[in-house]
């Protein structure tokens, strides 16, 4: 299943008294591991920055005055968003920011239905510890050394690995030989017996499974030991 992590930057808590969003960093997984495909891209908001927001994510509307308005990217965004489900944390903030983003620049506004929610998975796993990014990070021994400000991409690279172990561990993107390396093996190469069969090593000759049945030298030495055992239980 294909998967979006994402996160938002903004100018502040509430898009309806005017904050903007003025980040976005997406990451693609697919069965729970990422592909490499990621997305992000900062915005002009048309307003001014209060210090205690760039305090948080360091971006000065002075640097974001020089980027593109989120209607110019929205096209390109929703193409890569795709019908996937979309992971936050405290995703009802990032959906809000985002869908009012998407209904200012005459989009329809995606289904609450495709949100989840990595706080409210946490809490369920985890009552009653911390919940933020930072301290999940602590918890499963996440690197965040190079997180010295927020900033959406780098937020939503921490979360996709938070989010794998949320959702059984880091042992869920593990798995037998890809598809097309089993395919490129010939059944004429395998042996016509039902033990298992491993592919050998360039260089080096098959071996046949080792036997594991005794001889019959050995059960006879086996049964005179075992008749020499004086006051067995099984004799009683």
């Amino acid at each position: 299943m294909r998967e979006i992590i994402f996160d938002t930057e903004t100018t502040g808590l509430d898009p309806k008294t005017g904050d903007r969003m003025v980040e976005i960093g997406c990451i693609e997984m697919v069965g729970r591991v990422e592909t490499g495909r990621s997305y992000h891209a900062y915005f002009n908001p048309d307003r001014d920055m209060p210090p205690e927001a760039e305090r948080v994510h360091g971006l000065s509307a002075a640097f974001l005055a020089t980027k593109p308005r989120f209607a110019q990217s929205a096209d390109e965004l929703l193409a890569f968003l795709g019908d996937a489900p979309l992971v936050a944390h405290n995703a009802g903030f990032d959906f809000g920011f985002l869908n009012n983003e998407l209904e200012l620049a005459g989009h329809a506004p995606i289904s609450l239905d495709r949100m989840v929610d990595t706080v409210a998975l946490a809490r369920k796993k985890h009552p009653g510890a911390k919940l933020s990014l930072d301290a999940l990070c602590t918890r499963y021994g996440i690197d965040r050394s190079h997180r010295v400000k927020h900033g959406a991409l780098l937020d939503a690279e921490l979360l996709a690995q938070v989010y794998v172990e949320l959702t059984g561990g880091r042992q869920i993107g593990l798995g037998l030989a890809p598809a097309d390396t089993a395919a490129s093996v010939s059944t004429s190469d395998q042996p016509a017996t039902n033990a298992p069969w491993h592919r050998p090593s360039a260089g080096k000759p098959r071996r046949e499974p080792r036997p594991h049945v005794a001889s019959p030298e050995e059960l006879e030495r086996h049964r005179a030991f075992v008749a020499g055992i004086q006051s067995a239980i099984w004799n009683n």
